[in-house]
């Protein structure tokens, strides 16, 4: 699933290509007809954003949303490039004067009004952005401590706590602030919990400036430790059961 790195890498990338100019919207795809999409037809993109998973292009008075789950994509070319996907295939087509930017697949795509966006059901529920201008550390933390009972590892997770983290961050994140992810979090030291989200943040935001590096835990299971050699576990975790990946030796809240 795209996690916030991405998403905030594609509103970059979009915004470079097309900001400023009037789009000739399509919509091959009739999952992109039926979400409105052709209504930015001559719109001029603003700006790009994004906010946790989720990207929001700004076009005068309407906003394109769109979450791409596991399977969505966003691509970006020069206009007139050969795609790398079939053009029946695309959701949503925004062509400026130079480029032309793609969206394929994705269990979200919809046009808003503007001024519908600080109510909408989705958006303005979630969490601080992991990933936001103004990151606040201390804030994200005490936003995950409103639910003690849970793991911190399937905290992360949950988009209304914190926008952005998916399963490779919540796994990288734990392992480099040396964290057990089944740790609950009332019991979690307040200094702990902040390292955690620093951590994320770092990670993700180095992500975004270079690419996505080499994992230390993410799908290592089996294999040793970077830092201590002991086999690396996985679990499900939560209620989606999702798999979380970490060390039981140097993440053991015992000896954290």
């Amino acid at each position: 699933m795209a996690e916030g790195d991405t998403i905030l890498r594609a509103a970059r990338r979009i915004e470079a290509a097309l900001g400023g100019d009037p789009l000739a919207v399509s919509a091959p795809n009739p999952r992109g007809r039926a979400a409105g999409v052709e209504r930015l037809d001559g719109r001029a993109l603003e700006r790009a954003e994004a906010r946790g998973k989720h990207l929001l292009l700004h076009c005068d008075e309407l906003v394109l949303h769109s979450h791409l789950g596991i399977s969505g994509a966003w691509h970006i070319y020069p206009r007139g490039a050969r795609w790398r996907k079939p053009s029946g295939a695309a959701w949503a087509i925004l062509r400026g004067e130079r480029a032309e930017a793609v969206e394929f697949g994705g269990p979200t795509l919809r046009v808003l009004a503007a001024g519908a966006l600080p109510h909408d059901p989705v958006l303005s529920r979630l969490g601080p952005d992991i990933l936001a201008t103004d990151f606040d550390p201390e804030r994200l933390a005490a936003s995950l401590s409103k639910a003690p009972e849970r793991a911190v590892g399937d905290a992360l997770l949950d988009q209304r706590l914190v926008a952005g983290i998916g399963n490779i961050f919540k796994s990288e994140a734990c392992f480099a602030a040396r964290t057990d992810p089944w740790q609950p979090l009332g019991e979690i030291d307040p200094e702990r919990l902040v390292a955690v989200v620093e951590a994320a943040h770092d990670l993700m935001s180095a992500s975004v400036e270079r690419g996505r590096p080499e994992t230390a835990v993410y799908k290592r299971a089996g294999r040793p430790c970077p830092r201590c050699a002991s086999p690396i576990r996985s679990r499900g975790q939560g209620d989606a059961n999702r798999i979380t990946y970490w060390c039981p030796v140097c993440q053991s809240a015992a000896t954290g």
